[in-house]
C-alpha cells in the first residue's frame, strides 16, 4: 500500500503541497503547471469563485458513517474525487504518469490519462492494470492518426474516452513564452512519436510546441463528434471543456455519454466564466440525461462539496496532483487524494449530509451580495 512519507505530514493543505512543489522544480516546469492564459483572470476565476458559495449547514443529523462512494460511467470509485489529465508528469517526478496512475488506484480513485504524456497510454495502464482508467483524446487534422489513438486505448483497456472541446487552437501562456518552454532532454510526448518528424523527437523547444499545437483540427465541430464518438464503441465518449447549457446538450445529441464542465485550467481562453458558475447551468440543461463532471480551481475537500451539491457527479483535480507528485511522487499523490478525500467527508459531517445524495438538497446556496458591491 503506498504510504505517504513522514514529511508530508507537515502539509495539511494543497497550498501547502504547491509550495513543497515549487520548492523541487524547476522554474520552467513549475511555471508551466501554475500559468494560466494571457492575464490570468480566468484562473483566478476558478478559485475565486467558490467563496460566492454559503453552506447552509444541517444540525442534529446522524454523520457518524459517511458514504462518499460512488460510480462514474458505471465504475466504482471510493470517492468522488478524480484526477484530471493534465501534461508532463516526468517533470515532476522520474516515474511521471505511472507514479499517478499507481496511487489514484490505490486510493480507489480514476485517473484520465493525457494525450501530452511523458508515457505511452500503454505503459500507463500497466502501471495499475486493474483499475478503472480514462484517456483524453485531442482530435488531430490527421484523422487516422486520431484513430489510431482510439483503438490504442481500446486495446490498452481504458474505460471511456475524454474528448477535449475546448482547444481548437492553443492557447497562449504567457510564461510558458517568456521561459521559451520545452521539454528537457529525455522527455517526449510518447502518444505522439509515430506523429513527430525524426528531428523532433527528442524534443527541440518551441519548434516542438509549435509543430504539436499545429496538429490540433480548429475544424473539429459537433458533426465530427459523431464520428469519434463510433470509433470510440463501445467505449463511452465523455466531452470535456463544456461552460454553456446549449453545448452540453449538443453535445448529447451528438453521441457523448457524458459532459465535463472544464475551462481547461483557465489555461485557453482567458475572461471565461468560472466552472463552478458554468456549473448549475449545465446541470439544469441535461437534467437525467447523463452524468456531469467538473474541474477547475478545486483546491479543498470543502470545494468538492460544493461542486457536488450544485450537481456534479464527481470532481475532478488536476494542479493539486501535479504538486503532491513533485513533492514525493506516488506517495505524494496519495497524500493529496487522501487530505481531499479526508476534506470532504469532514465537511460534509459538518453540514449534516451524510451521503452524496443528502448533498443536493439545498445545502449550496449563492451568497447574496451586499447592496453596491458585484457578487
Amino acid at each position: 500500500m503506498i504510504q505517504p512519507p513522514a514529511q508530508l505530514s507537515s502539509l495539511v493543505t494543497v497550498d501547502d503541497y504547491e509550495v513543497a512543489a515549487r520548492e523541487r522544480l524547476t522554474p520552467m516546469a513549475y511555471d508551466y503547471y501554475r500559468s494560466g492564459a494571457d492575464e490570468e483572470h480566468t484562473l483566478r476565476r476558478n478559485r475565486d469563485a467558490f467563496a460566492r458559495y454559503e453552506l447552509w449547514y444541517r444540525t442534529m443529523v446522524d454523520v457518524s458513517s459517511p458514504r462518499v462512494a460512488t460510480t462514474v460511467l458505471g465504475d466504482d470509485v471510493a470517492f468522488p474525487i478524480l484526477v484530471a489529465p493534465t501534461a508532463y508528469h516526468r517533470l515532476a517526478c522520474a516515474e511521471g504518469e505511472r507514479a499517478t496512475a499507481r496511487a489514484a488506484a490505490e486510493l480507489g480513485s480514476l485517473y484520465c490519462a493525457s494525450t501530452l504524456a511523458t508515457t505511452t497510454l500503454e505503459d500507463v495502464a500497466s502501471a495499475a492494470p486493474d483499475a478503472a482508467r480514462w484517456f483524453q483524446l485531442y482530435v488531430h487534422k490527421d484523422r487516422d492518426f486520431t484513430a489510431r489513438l482510439l483503438a490504442r486505448a481500446k486495446a490498452a483497456g481504458y474505460r471511456a474516452i475524454v474528448v477535449t472541446a475546448d482547444t481548437p487552437v492553443l492557447g497562449r501562456r504567457c510564461a510558458d513564452v517568456r521561459n521559451g518552454f520545452c521539454l528537457p532532454d529525455g522527455l517526449v510526448m510518447e502518444n505522439l512519436v509515430d506523429a513527430l518528424p525524426p528531428d523532433l523527437r527528442e524534443g527541440a523547444g518551441s519548434e516542438l510546441a509549435r509543430f504539436v499545437a499545429s496538429r490540433h483540427d480548429p475544424a473539429f465541430v459537433w458533426s465530427d463528434l459523431v464520428a469519434i464518438a463510433a470509433q470510440a464503441a463501445p467505449l463511452p465518449v465523455v466531452v470535456k471543456g463544456i461552460a454553456r447549457a446549449d453545448d452540453a446538450r449538443r453535445a448529447l445529441d451528438h453521441g457523448a455519454r457524458a459532459v465535463w464542465v472544464s475551462n481547461h485550467g483557465g489555461r485557453q481562453l482567458d475572461l471565461a466564466p468560472a466552472t463552478i458558475d458554468a456549473l448549475p447551468e449545465v446541470v439544469r440543461a441535461v437534467g437525467d440525461r447523463c452524468e456531469v463532471y467538473v474541474d477547475g480551481g478545486v483546491r479543498s475537500g470543502t470545494h468538492a462539496l460544493v461542486a457536488l451539491a450544485l450537481g456534479a457527479r464527481a470532481v475532478f483535480v488536476g494542479r493539486p496532483v501535479l504538486w503532491g507528485l513533485a513533492a514525493a511522487g506516488a506517495e505524494g499523490v496519495a497524500g493529496v487524494l487522501t487530505l481531499l478525500r479526508d476534506e470532504l467527508i469532514r465537511a460534509m459531517q459538518l453540514a449534516g449530509c451524510p451521503d452524496l445524495e443528502s448533498t443536493r438538497d439545498d445545502v449550496v446556496r449563492r451568497r447574496l451580495a451586499p447592496a453596491g458591491s458585484f457578487p
